[in-house]
């Protein structure tokens, strides 16, 4: 047989054996590429929620991908595993990116973490207090000063500065205490230490469950419905070398969005088969069905903005990065289209 017979037969009997492995349900008809890894760096905030959904419902899996989660305490470590190329996707609150970036980290915010209103100030029960307004009068009736759990050079901070900034209150007339773990600020407001917590749900939420805490204020409220808690960030390189694995990741978290949004039920569930919020199902289920919007993912850049000048003349910000240098929501945007 002459060499391009001999071919031609070849090629048509593989054709065939490979159309019998089809049918049969063999190798040819289950091959799959194998799942992608990446490690996604987290916080605990409930807009956090979509990843973790994502991952326990089956979401990154169904785009291909093998999300490790990789829990840590406060964001400044959250920022430096990015930068230092230990984690894929870090999720953070929206200032952190601005600090990396005027320290050189090349990095760009992808899109919101999934959530809206999720940062509360919450007051003690005792004091009083109902409204931020309220904190105005408390003052000037010579009470003791209140003691406010924050972190410093945070959204968590920078909630209670434009509030403040908005009623004609001096921060230096209560005591802003700061932590750097955002778990351990809720037991001191839990154990009686400070008068108010500017924190984030649900932790807030079981506050107002447990201990009759009241809501003086949401980032909602204070700056706009769609300014962020968290957003997600990845470096540079990553997104102009492996598209496709961003494109991957933000639609997982689309998928688990949908799961929240529609079946609030359903996500606790799903939240419960690993240790991510240490709170009661209810208190999860009452945080989803509180909050002020159905998730989504692209935040408001000119509220961002404001929060992050804010920043600049509280002294935290030095460089001159802008939200439009670093925010790159292309494929989000195109996504939620």
């Amino acid at each position: 047989m002459k060499a391009g017979r001999l071919a031609g037969a070849m090629r048509r009997g593989l054709s065939a054996l490979a159309l019998v492995m089809a049918v049969q349900g063999g190798p040819a008809a289950t091959a799959q590429a194998e799942p992608i890894k990446v490690k996604a760096g987290h916080l605990v905030a409930l807009d956090m929620a979509p990843l973790f959904v994502a991952k326990e419902s089956g979401c990154f899996a169904q785009y291909n991908l093998d999300v490790e989660t990789v829990f840590f305490a406060n964001p400044g470590d959250n920022n430096a595993a990015l930068a230092g190329g230990a984690i894929d996707f870090s999720t953070n609150p929206f200032t952190l990116p601005f600090f990396a970036a005027n320290s050189g980290v090349p990095i760009k915010v992808i899109s919101a973490a999934g959530g809206w209103g999720v940062m509360e100030v919450v007051a003690q029960k005792e004091t009083g207090l109902t409204t931020m307004a309220d904190i105005k009068a408390y003052i000037a009736a010579g009470k003791p000063k209140l003691k406010i759990a924050t972190l410093q050079g945070d959204t968590l901070e920078l909630i209670l500065t434009r509030e403040f900034a908005k009623l004609g209150i001096d921060p230096a007339q209560t005591e802003f205490v700061y932590f750097n773990d955002l778990l351990a600020m809720v037991e001191a407001f839990r154990a009686g230490q400070v008068e108010i917590l500017s924190h984030i749900k649900p932790y807030t939420s079981e506050m107002v469950v447990s201990r009759g805490a009241t809501v003086l204020t949401t980032n909602a409220s204070t700056w706009s419905p769609t300014t962020p808690n968290t957003v997600v960030s990845v470096l540079d390189k990553t997104l102009a070398e492996r598209p496709e694995v961003v494109k991957a990741y933000l639609e997982g978290l689309i998928c688990a969005a949908k799961i929240i949004n529609e079946t609030p039920d359903k996500a606790v569930e799903l939240l419960t088969k690993g240790t991510y919020f240490r709170v009661p199902p209810e208190v999860l289920l009452a945080s989803f069905k509180s909050a002020p919007a159905p998730i989504s993912f692209t935040p408001d850049l000119e509220a961002i903005q404001s929060v992050v000048s804010d920043l600049s003349a509280l002294g935290y910000i030095k460089g001159d990065a802008k939200a439009a240098d670093i925010f790159d929501l292309t494929t989000i945007t195109a996504l939620e289209k």
